[in-house]
């Protein structure tokens, strides 16, 4: 008897536990972060990520009253930092900022990662922004059209830099191959500053980068030359740049993001503080501002289940780029 009297508290015996689990994962995440946050960028300090993972950052650590130390580990197409955050503990502490190339193109692009797209979890997209086609401000090239009609007369195609293979700006001079028929030759460079400066210097012919930041700067500086953005419609912060579809080519709509990961097995408390956090901040007057002088498109609040079914959507898209073209990447 005693026995069964046993079995019958057992269902008690574990409602208590389970109520004694969520007990302890509420504290521990109303108590997030209460040590300093590695924040991985897996590129050059200067380029897009660097510059957003650093503001973002800085508000963070001020919102938190923890540090957010911010480290540059460029390689790979931003592959090398994504792979040390995805075999990271799963407790919030190591955060990984990148192009969403490091879940969307990189898991198909390259066959001997060191790390599955399923390993890393989107939180938010912080920065989302169109792609710009510029070129050296002394360059012949005046336009779409006339890009694509010198190109045809070369015995080679431009030489076009991207901030990595496998990055948003790699595959979008891809994309350019196969929607205008250009020839335009990968030259891949350790981070979107570094590439940046030698479009400046005419070391390399032209390079689609983000609309934003340092980019932004350098087209109102006159330091060089833009030929078209890559979103369906013009840009608010600089309407005198057309799109691709208006230099003739509409198959060619991209936005691209850069985007706050987290490994995946993080616990959803601390994820969707991260996501609440964060969105708090990109409403400060200063980042809104930020925001726009450097071209990014207007914050959306999107839950992490939001970010997740876009990040599916544009797999699908770049895969079937890759495979359809063979890219591959050494």
């Amino acid at each position: 008897m005693a026995f069964k009297s046993n079995l019958l508290k057992l269902p008690a015996i574990a409602a208590c536990l389970g109520m004694a689990m969520l007990g302890a994962a509420g504290p521990a995440a109303a108590d997030y972060p209460d040590k300093p946050v590695r924040l991985i960028v897996p590129f050059a300090p200067g380029g897009g990520s660097d510059v957003v993972a650093r503001l973002i950052g800085d508000k963070l650590a001020a919102k938190w009253g923890q540090p957010i130390i911010v480290e540059n580990r460029p390689g790979a197409g931003g592959a090398l930092g994504a792979g040390m955050v995805a075999a990271a503990p799963s407790d919030g502490y190591t955060l990984l900022l990148s192009d969403a190339s490091a879940t969307t193109i990189n898991p198909t692009l390259y066959p001997k990662l060191t790390y599955d797209a399923k390993d890393l979890a989107p939180v938010v997209n912080v920065a989302t922004f169109t792609l710009v086609l510029v070129v050296p401000n002394h360059s012949p090239i005046k336009s779409v059209a006339d890009l694509v009609a010198q190109d045809k007369t070369r015995e080679e195609g431009f030489n076009a830099a991207s901030s990595g293979p496998g990055s948003s700006p790699h595959l979008m001079l891809e994309l350019m191959n196969s929607v205008a028929g250009t020839r335009l030759v990968h030259i891949p460079y350790r981070g979107g500053g570094p590439a940046m400066i030698d479009v400046v210097s005419g070391q390399v012919d032209l390079m689609f980068n983000g609309l934003s930041g340092n980019t932004a700067t350098l087209i109102r500086g006159n330091k060089v030359k833009a030929l078209a953005v890559t979103t369906a419609r013009r840009i608010a912060s600089m309407p005198d740049i057309p799109t691709m579809a208006e230099s003739g080519y509409p198959g060619i709509d991209v936005i691209s993001a850069q985007t706050l990961f987290v490994p995946s097995g993080t616990p959803p408390a601390i994820v969707d503080k991260i996501n609440a956090d964060v969105s708090e901040v990109m409403k400060l007057p200063d980042v809104r501002e930020r925001w726009e002088e450097s071209g990014y498109l207007p914050f959306q609040p999107q839950s992490p289940l939001d970010v997740e079914q876009w990040f599916a959507q544009e797999t699908e898209r770049w895969g079937k780029l890759i495979r359809a073209r063979n890219i591959t990447v050494n």
